[in-house]
């Protein structure tokens, strides 16, 4: 990996150095920052200073699985060894990052344990968060990732209005139809359009609308009848932990005549999710950096105000991120489950998807976004602006 780009960060930001630290491969940022699959079953320390090369440190019995890694190592065998290298690495660092999170506030940077914390302290460090720096050094799309994003987007779009296509067939010519079964075609297109995804697609109906991360029965799935509510979610990509995955969710109703508190809440997640894009997209073109947690509170605000704020149960919106998972690891949308200070930097995506949840059903409503160096935060999935009618 080329360290440049965070090396001028560090600097610009006066970090002396960033000390990425892992045990038994608790910590996925030494993975993203050195691909390639390791299994490793003792410490390993790669240190990455503000100007001059970076440096590992691994234990005798794991070399073996750094072989090929173009980043220069040390080998230890004792915890004196290890105390020794920190101390002589340390030595003239004034403010040192790492996977740490000033009181807990985010627990997705809080990896390093308080111990080791402790240690680096102990050498006369000044322990500051990693945060912005994993989002400058793994959570940046490449330009291919975002053409291989815009490929997943227009495939998943269109996954999506096949299956209420599907839908709105079955109830047609009164042939039934459940939620599994409209899984299995989501996942039976994703397949034949080249995509893949780690986790089943949602499709919840009614009371299942309502519940977040609902599991569809793969034995007793609801059907799908005249007057129900259903709720879409999915998420795919080109094949690769090297491409961003398109995460959308979109909402319908089997019938004509929406029910008025449906219709309401409906357009309460709506003015929420649009009022997020205006959040991030105002603070670009104010040249004002906007943090994760101020377009969760512009968001989240919509619902309160329109008087469904018993139906949050979320955030608003993850990080999109190359990995292995569709939560990626830069910014989160976030000031409800966490207070995340991260800035909206010019590289990174996001999904905004504001949701309120009753238990007779559900709205949520997904997009992503993608902080382009020159235009800001646009959108980068389907938008949807009006309930999807089945009948």
């Amino acid at each position: 990996m080329n360290f440049d780009a965070v090396q001028q960060y560090m600097r610009d930001q006066r970090i002396d150095a960033w000390l990425v630290y892992d045990f038994r491969g608790n910590n996925p940022v030494l993975a993203a920052l050195l691909p390639g699959k390791r299994w490793t079953t003792r410490r390993v320390l790669l240190m990455i200073p503000a100007r001059g090369e970076p440096r590992l440190l691994i234990h005798h019995i794991d070399s073996g699985q750094f072989k090929g890694c173009t980043v220069a190592h040390d080998l230890y065998l004792s915890w004196q060894d290890l105390r020794a290298w920190i101390a002589r690495h340390l030595e003239g660092v004034g403010r040192v990052a790492m996977e740490y999170a000033p009181g807990g506030s985010l627990p997705v940077v809080g990896i390093a344990d308080a111990g080791t914390v402790e240690l680096v302290r102990s050498f006369g460090a000044d322990v500051v968060t990693s945060a912005n720096l994993i989002q400058v050094s793994v959570a940046v799309w490449s330009a291919e990732a975002v053409k291989g994003h815009a490929i997943a987007s227009a495939k998943c779009a269109d996954i999506m209005q096949s299956a209420w296509a599907l839908i709105r067939s079955n109830l047609a010519s009164k042939t039934p139809i459940n939620e599994r079964q409209v899984q299995a075609h989501i996942e039976g297109r994703f397949k034949s359009e080249g995509l893949e995804t780690a986790d089943a697609p949602i499709v919840g109906v009614n009371g299942h609308a309502g519940d977040p991360h609902f599991e569809v029965s793969q034995t007793d799935s609801s059907l799908i009848k005249p007057g129900d509510w259903v709720l879409i979610d999915l998420w795919a990509r080109l094949p690769g932990e090297e491409n961003i995955f398109s995460d959308i969710t979109w909402v319908g109703f089997a019938g004509r005549d929406v029910p008025a508190r449906h219709r309401a809440v409906f357009n309460a997640v709506k003015a929420a999710r649009d009022a997020g894009v205006a959040c991030a997209q105002k603070g670009w073109s104010d040249k004002r950096p906007v943090q994760g947690w101020q377009v969760d509170e512009a968001s989240r605000e919509q619902i309160v105000k329109a008087g469904f704020g018993d139906g949050i149960r979320h955030r608003t919106g993850h990080s999109l991120s190359a990995g292995p998972k569709v939560h990626g690891m830069g910014v989160n949308i976030d000031n409800l489950e966490t207070h995340d200070t991260r800035e909206l930097l010019p590289g990174v995506g996001f999904t905004i998807e504001p949701g309120a949840y009753f238990p007779d059903f559900g709205v949520r409503l997904e997009i992503d976004m993608y902080v382009d160096p020159a235009k800001g935060p646009v959108i980068t999935s389907c938008v949807q602006d009006d309930i999807v009618l089945l009948a």
